[in-house]
């Protein structure tokens, strides 16, 4: 596993090399979208999905920001707004930032399609927008993520491996995330290109809004349509979800099969710690975010992307969007000291708090 994990770190320290043509570095050619150049006096819109979900407000928001002014020298200003998972919401708040006139945006749509006719007016007015995480439809200039099919697959190998034997017998169940989010068809995609043919799916859901109280009742339906004595692992596409699932096992007094998931977040390590969940997936934040601030940056400074943005990308909408898809690791407990702990996301202290400490001397996360 450590291979694995400095394989990827390598991979990430490719994306950050590449990224290292920053803005401040890039030429001058003019960016497609008109966007005047201007000097490091510039205002970035930052416009995040919600709040539930712990990576948002933890990681995402502070690096981009801190990526801001240091491309900047300090003057860079982010102007910063979280729609709570509600896309009306989202759709106002870019009218405002337009009416504020931000020079560039950063946006992680809560739904891809509605944002659309948002992001045609930020365009209409000069002002360029990043699709960060999620890829929204429009006119969108630049786009950074994860290899969102490559997410779903390593779920779907990880839950396979640990199924072993039992994945000939038993059944799964596939809890997806909601539809209205591009990302979870990806990950469902790639879900399925690994788990069709290998394992019986007894029952699959596209959960609503990613909520874990949905994903906990879905999971009830689940128990009670197939038995519980008939389940032996869950698909489950992040973290939170995981979370729901596993209230949901527990109270039917399911225990010791595999649940997936997926951001890493701290409940999710610590579940993982004590058995509850079998792994996660680490997406390096910092990488991505980093690169969103160079791309948002450069764009507001009418720069081009070409020696930041080497990958193409297809929207619904937009053919060949510049992009940058950061790479992601399987998380267990054999590799949390290399991967969270070495990157700065969690301490040791942070994960083994009084209920985990047993376990995470067991594993030998002290």
């Amino acid at each position: 596993m450590r291979r694995a994990a400095v394989a990827i770190a390598a991979g990430a320290m490719a994306v950050s090399l590449a990224a290292c043509g920053s803005a401040k570095e890039s030429g001058d050619k003019a960016d497609s979208s008109g966007s005047a150049k201007k000097g490091d006096d510039i205002k970035v819109g930052l416009l995040l999905p919600e709040n539930a979900t712990a990576r948002y407000e933890k990681f995402d928001r502070p690096l981009i920001e801190k990526k801001v002014k240091e491309l900047t020298n300090g003057k860079g200003e982010v102007v910063y707004a979280n729609a709570k998972q509600d896309a009306s919401t989202q759709n106002q708040q870019v009218d405002t930032m337009v009416t504020n006139k931000v020079d560039v945006l950063i946006v992680d749509a809560v739904d891809s399609k509605a944002i659309a006719g948002s992001v045609k007016k930020a365009k209409d007015a000069g002002i360029p927008v990043v699709a960060y995480d999620r890829l929204a439809e429009g006119p969108i200039d630049a786009y950074t993520s994860f290899d969102n099919e490559t997410v779903g697959k390593t779920q779907g190998e990880a839950l396979l491996k640990a199924l072993g034997d039992k994945a000939k017998d038993g059944q799964i169940v596939m809890m997806n995330g909601s539809s209205t989010d591009p990302n979870a068809a990806q990950f469902k995609k790639g879900a399925h290109s690994v788990l069709d043919g290998k394992v019986k799916i007894g029952r699959e859901y596209d959960t609503k809004e990613w909520k874990p109280e949905n994903a906990n009742a879905n999971m009830e339906g689940a128990i009670s349509a197939l038995g519980k004595d008939k389940i032996v692992g869950v698909y489950s596409a992040n973290d939170g979800m995981a979370g729901g699932i596993i209230t949901a096992l527990k109270a039917a007094g399911i225990a010791d099969i595999p649940v997936t998931g997926q951001d890493a977040e701290l409940a999710g390590v610590q579940r993982i710690v004590s058995g509850e969940q079998y792994m996660s997936v680490y997406k390096p934040y910092p990488q991505e975010a980093n690169v969103a601030a160079e791309m948002a940056v450069a764009l507001a400074q009418g720069k081009s992307l070409d020696s930041l943005a080497k990958d193409k990308v297809d929207s619904p909408t937009t053919k060949a969007v510049p992009s940058v898809l950061v790479p992601v690791v399987s998380l267990t407990k054999d590799n949390i000291k290399d991967t969270v702990i070495k990157d700065g996301i969690y301490t040791v202290n942070d994960i083994c708090t009084g209920k985990y400490k047993a376990a995470c001397d067991k594993i030998g996360l002290k």
